[in-house]
């Protein structure tokens, strides 16, 4: 028997995950990518590209296309799409698992400034002028537009577009993982005062706030909304063992998961 699984991707570990399942014969892999990067890392799994239409327009996906597990492997702050990930699975009677990749921890001699949203952020770098790098997505450095004052370099996986309307901003076209012996080099060549971060976690983008540790650079650092309460797991590994148990205990019986 084939299962159906839809995996909502856009992170590394998306990726990993599917690369560990698309070798089963017993499942018949989707990778969902949101399109948001231009340039995705390419896949060697069947990919849908684009949205859905919000939580109903998911719920009738899973219905028509007979998905019998559903995988949130999303960002941590795509938020919404991790709130109609589970209203569509509920709405649709499919099983849903999580990943969810645990946040960084301040450590000594970090100067972090806790906010909770972009526009807090702006409001953290205050009015005098200050080298600012934002490593954020694209999609949210247009907030900064309204702190003309400061000086920024931006780092993205694309373009930019249209630019920022401010007088002084270089722009950075780089996919991680950054090494933070590079990250180092590169604050103090753009003489950074402030990192500007989302707590993403993980290992790949860590070498920014390794090195403004190291250097004494402040970090505004983006808190992460709530997630829903589902099922999860905080690794691949872990995943794909969910995973391994779901196909078990809900397709194949009890008998099957006792090993009879």
């Amino acid at each position: 028997m084939t299962h159906r699984i839809l995996i909502l991707g856009g992170t590394t570990e998306a990726r990993q995950l599917a690369g560990k399942l698309v070798a089963r014969t017993d499942v018949s892999l989707t990778l969902s990518l949101a399109g948001r990067t231009e340039n995705s890392v390419a896949q060697d799994v069947p990919t849908r590209t684009g949205g859905f239409g919000g939580a109903a327009g998911l719920a009738a996906y899973l219905h028509e296309t007979h998905i019998d597990l559903l995988i949130d492997a999303t960002h941590p702050y795509a938020a919404q799409i991790s709130a109609n990930a589970t209203e569509a699975a509920h709405e649709a009677g499919v099983p849903i698992i999580a990943l969810r990749r645990p946040g960084w921890e301040p450590a000594e001699g970090d100067r972090w400034t806790l906010v909770d949203s972009v526009a807090s952020a702006v409001t953290a770098l205050g009015s005098a002028p200050r080298h600012v790098f934002l490593a954020l997505g694209r999609q949210e450095v247009a907030a900064f537009e309204a702190a003309p004052q400061h000086h920024y370099l931006i780092r993205s996986v694309d373009p930019v577009e249209p630019r920022l309307a401010v007088p002084d901003a270089t722009y950075l076209l780089a996919r991680g993982p950054f090494r933070e012996a590079d990250e180092r080099a590169l604050l103090l060549e753009r003489r950074i005062d402030v990192v500007v971060s989302k707590n993403s976690g993980g290992e790949a983008t860590y070498g920014k706030i390794a090195a403004a540790r190291a250097l004494g650079i402040e970090v505004v650092m983006i808190r992460r909304s709530t997630l829903p309460d589902v099922p999860s797991a905080e690794t691949v590994e872990a995943l794909a063992a969910m995973v391994d148990h779901f196909l078990v205990s809900h397709f194949l019986g009890p008998a099957a998961e006792r090993g009879v």
